[in-house]
């Protein structure tokens, strides 16, 4: 039996022999969930990890992160809308992280400091033939590069890049970032051999002869076919053939007005282009939303916001929900069309389709229509692949069920649509690829379940407004030059520490500050994330507090087995 002593109730360390932690029945437990942004990225990228080593102070290394997924940062960080800002648990206190502009920076950063691309040394390994230099085959040669294997790469155009090079505006995406970014990334031992052409210069069965595996990365440039009720104007344009044409020789038509049909990147781009090109009037007739606060992510227009909004700026008008129901013609010339609103209805199938609303027709006296309403492949060369279908079928790691080594991705496919998308798929063929030629199981596809923003402590956060890129005035917007602008150091600095670091430890040492118990032990090296923290669980009694005040959620509590 303890005896109690002068001024106190025991001996020295006798509390030791009272384990706190018997008292417990929930336990703290560190969960590595993922960030909302890093869920809904198609091409995979964890903007959290890279906007920590940022915080920490290392450009270079969060540069690296990104690169072992995305090897075109500066591209992407131009033309991407960024799904992952829309998801931004911060834009549900203030203002969600300006990621495109986070990424765009350290793309242009490892550019004019020629950072090394993380990848091996001398090129070894089996032979991989990747079909068409866009970004799908980019990326796919770029990470089958990484993992050793010899890679070349064709293309029907005489240089690399495919529509990032034909059909983005250089008001957009200037062409300078892309040769520095492409040239950086074939320097890694890429051989590329361009106006290469299937059907015309390669056959599949001798690319399979000599190559282990092909990729398919050759996109969808052929327009798909539109008419009204059978009828087509007798001058027909269709959109990314004009913008095609005025990138490549700097000329559009110009009629007095002009509607633009579709609902994409084609169509705000050309009706933006034709607007500074002197038509007094371009309308953009879309069946999708416009962005907005209150708009449905998945029924908007799939452009970025921030384009939607110049393009309004730049006095494009827009009509959403409405199609095309006639074209109104004085003989052969085109006078003007009758839209229509559409309502969304549930078929008797119970699938949501569109359908037009009677009496809510409206005339528009125009001069020109231009569909921008998708395209799709052209089989020329692979026509036993596709059978007829106007994509590629593919499962979700882009295998075709016909060919066991002939892999796709991209908009061949038909149901990508973004450019990060298409990187996306190539960084996952690459890695079937290499689990085939390794006589592997393919890795599974695991995915955190990604953090609410009610399991953040916010308080923690100062309000802080984003960071804004710089735009040109629309008086000196030209087709030469590029609209936006990127961010100094200093303000990327600030950007990146509006982070919540969502899920992820940011070694902020409240659980080791705030336990009552000194039941959270650091480790004796400088703490930089979760793991520097050990409960001590003979003394946690599961109080819970370090759960309640970890400001990113890394730390929950659960039932004491």
């Amino acid at each position: 039996m303890k005896l109690l002593t002068r001024g106190a109730f025991a001996l020295p360390g006798t509390s030791l022999d009272f384990k706190t932690g018997t008292w417990r029945n929930q336990m703290p437990v560190h969960k590595h969930w993922g960030a909302p942004c890093h869920y809904v990225c198609p091409a995979g990228e964890d903007a959290q990890a890279y906007i920590g080593k940022l915080q920490e102070g290392h450009p270079q290394a969060a540069w690296e992160v990104l690169v072992a997924v995305n090897p075109m940062p500066a591209t992407t960080g131009r033309v991407c809308p960024h799904p992952c800002e829309q998801a931004c648990n911060r834009g549900k206190m203030d203002e969600p992280i300006a990621i495109h502009l986070i990424e765009r920076y350290l793309g242009d950063e490892a550019i004019k400091n020629n950072w090394a691309y993380p990848v091996e040394g001398k090129a070894k390994g089996e032979p991989i033939a990747v079909v068409g230099a866009g970004p799908a085959g980019i990326s796919a040669a770029y990470h089958l590069r990484r993992r050793g294997y010899r890679v070349t790469m064709f293309d029907a155009l005489p240089e690399a890049g495919g529509l990032l090079r034909s059909a983005i505006p250089i008001t957009r995406l200037p062409r300078e970032v892309l040769d520095a970014e492409l040239a950086r990334i074939l320097a890694l031992g890429i051989e590329f051999k361009p106006r290469q052409a299937l059907g015309r210069d390669l056959r599949l069965d001798d690319l399979l002869a000599d190559y282990q595996f092909v990729f398919l990365g050759v996109g969808a440039g052929k327009s798909r076919h539109w008419s009204v009720d059978g009828a087509v104007p007798s001058e027909m344009h269709e959109g990314l053939g004009l913008l095609k044409e005025w990138i490549a020789v700097g000329k559009v038509p110009i009629p007095k007005s002009v509607v633009i049909h579709g609902g994409g990147n084609t169509a705000v781009d050309l009706a933006r282009v034709m607007k500074r090109a002197g038509t007094a009037e371009v309308h953009v007739i879309t069946a999708s939303g416009l962005p907005g606060p209150d708009a449905d992510p998945k029924d908007v227009l799939n452009v970025v916001p921030r384009e939607f909004e110049q393009a309004v700026e730049e006095g494009v008008v827009f009509h959403p929900y409405r199609t095309i129901q006639r074209l109104l013609m004085r003989g052969s010339k085109m006078v003007g069309i009758e839209m229509v609103r559409l309502k969304k209805i549930k078929a008797a199938s119970g699938r949501t389709q569109r359908v037009a609303f009677e009496g809510t027709e409206t005339v528009l006296h125009v001069d020109m229509v231009v569909p921008a309403i998708g395209e799709v492949i052209d089989p020329t060369g692979f026509e036993s692949l596709v059978g007829g279908a106007d994509y590629f079928k593919a499962d979700p790691w882009g295998r075709i069920e016909t060919h066991d080594r002939v892999l796709v991705g991209g908009d061949a496919r038909g149901d990508r649509g973004t450019v990060t998308a298409a990187i996306g798929d190539g960084r996952i063929a690459a890695g079937v690829i290499d689990s085939a030629l390794a006589k592997a199981e393919m890795p599974a596809v695991k995915r955190r379940d990604f953090i609410p923003y009610e399991t953040l402590n916010p308080n923690y956060f100062e309000p802080a407004a984003r960071a804004k890129e710089p735009t040109l005035p629309i008086g000196r917007r030209t087709d030469t030059e590029e609209i936006e602008g990127g961010l100094t150091t200093a303000q990327i600095g600030q950007e990146a520490a509006r982070c919540f670091s969502c899920g992820n430890c940011m070694a902020c040492d409240n659980c080791w500050t705030l336990c009552p118990d000194n039941a959270v032990v650091k480790t004796r090296d400088r703490a930089t994330d979760g793991s520097h923290y050990v409960f001590d669980y003979e003394f946690c009694k599961g109080c819970g507090l370090c759960a309640k005040e970890c400001p990113c959620g890394y730390i929950g509590m659960t039932d004491d087995a």
